[in-house]
């Protein structure tokens, strides 16, 4: 969320924000109400005082006054119980609209309204010449029995599936692969909770607004699947205030990631490009308030996941993601897109996003500057490998004339040193 103070003094910078980011927000309702909110504070505070002082008066009146002050005193009572009431109406109204107020977006952030408008910064690798033709990733696992959607969907519904073999090998693989390669560069390792208390939710910034995304248990446990790690590991120290010494810190984790997909019938319904539940290693990064430090992070965690993919020699481009495409959140994002021949276009893969202290003020997260005062965290994160679309990516790219698919080098040391998956296709 955005400091209160900040939008007071910047109207026209969030309405442009907001705008720019295609997000409704009304600026002058929250002005509005905080005017409202201040002038009660006032109000409320010298009805308080009147009815404390008229309290002393009537231990001090005569007999005969008495009454007269004491039903003067009811009433006064009566007024700052009604205006009590309103303070609290406003300050919940007040709340409730902050939390919709979307991050202003960074100047380097494109013009645009869908993801159709992000702007290309950045590719590596060419797309493969086959000299033959190609099969997807659904068409490799159902010749080797290594995707099973049909037993996926009798298990849990549709966009489910079942990985066997060869495929449930490369997918710890790469996992693995994509965790070590974070630990070595100086993440500290986390195994954390994918239930979380919506107020978890909320301070990451995912609710109120993406409750539709969301598996949600019964509202006796008020608990939450996450889509991501970056939920739990960013509110790991909600509430707390951290030694500003002790930042950056540098989290990775793997976690089960559970997604409705709504909004998205009819589309990618065959295979694992967009499925409900999925494998993702992610990196997230919490440091002191400063801008240029943020950015230099933000590069950083893009660089981590790039070095991924081209140690897995799989063909990649970077897009700077335009205001439309960019969630409430974000002060600017970075797309990864991986080419995945059966798409025969490049696939989201990675979203690295920077989000200054949008997140730390929601939960509560602070650190303790070498003066002892009191600033809220910088926060950021990227993906390392999501599973699904990794293995689009490698089985597809990776695939041989025969119907086998070549093993990374990487990634041959958690596969017992093959070099090949699957056996020659007739």
């Amino acid at each position: 969320m955005l400091d209160l103070k900040f939008i007071v003094n910047n109207p026209d910078a969030v309405k442009a924000g907001a705008a720019k980011k295609h997000i409704p927000c009304d600026v002058d309702e929250i002005l509005s109400l905080d005017a409202e909110r201040r002038e009660l504070v006032g109000k409320v505070d010298e009805a308080r005082s009147r009815s404390k002082a008229a309290g002393k008066t009537i231990a001090q009146a005569t007999p005969e006054e008495r009454p007269a002050l004491v039903e003067a005193q009811a009433q006064e009572k009566a007024t700052l119980k009604a205006m009590e009431a309103r303070q609290k109406e406003v300050v919940e109204a007040l709340d409730a609209k902050l939390l919709l107020v979307p991050n202003v977006p960074a100047e380097a952030v494109p013009e645009g309204a869908t993801d159709e408008d992000n702007v290309e910064i950045k590719r590596w690798g060419e797309p493969r010449g086959f000299g033959f033709t190609p099969r997807s990733h659904s068409e490799l696992g159902e010749a080797h029995n290594w995707i099973d959607a049909v037993r996926g969907a009798r298990l849990s519904g549709s966009r489910n599936y079942v990985l066997l073999g060869d495929m449930s090998l490369l997918e710890h693989a790469v996992m693995r692969f994509a965790f070590d390669s974070m630990v070595a560069r100086g993440f500290t390792p986390l195994s954390v909770p994918t239930l979380v208390r919506s107020e978890t939710m909320v301070g990451t910034g995912y609710f109120p607004g993406g409750e539709d995304q969301a598996y949600r248990c019964d509202d006796r446990d008020d608990l939450c699947l996450v889509g991501t790690a970056e939920v739990p590991v960013t509110a790991l120290y909600q509430d707390e205030i951290l030694d500003g010494a002790d930042l950056p810190l540098k989290f990775v984790a793997q976690s089960s990631c559970y997604r409705r997909e709504a909004g998205t019938y009819g589309k990618d319904t065959k295979g694992l490009y967009r499925v409900h539940q999925f494998q993702k290693v992610e990196q997230v990064v919490v440091d002191r308030a400063d801008e240029a430090q943020s950015l230099e992070h933000h590069q950083a965690i893009l660089g981590n996941s790039e070095a991924v993919l081209q140690a897995l020699e799989l063909p990649y481009r970077v897009v700077n993601v335009c205001g439309g495409d960019l969630g409430q959140p974000q002060v600017q994002k970075f797309d990864i897109e991986t080419w995945m021949p059966s798409r025969e276009s490049y696939g989201e893969t990675h979203s690295a996003s920077r989000f200054h202290d949008f997140q730390a003020r929601r939960l509560g997260l602070r650190y303790r500057d070498a003066e002892g005062k009191v600033h809220h965290c910088h926060t950021l994160n990227n993906t390392v490998a999501a599973s699904t679309r990794m293995l689009i990516a490698l089985v597809e790219n990776h695939q041989n004339e025969d119907g086998t698919v070549s093993v990374p080098a990487p990634l041959r040391p958690y596969l017992g040193g093959r070099e090949l998956l699957g056996q020659p296709l007739s």
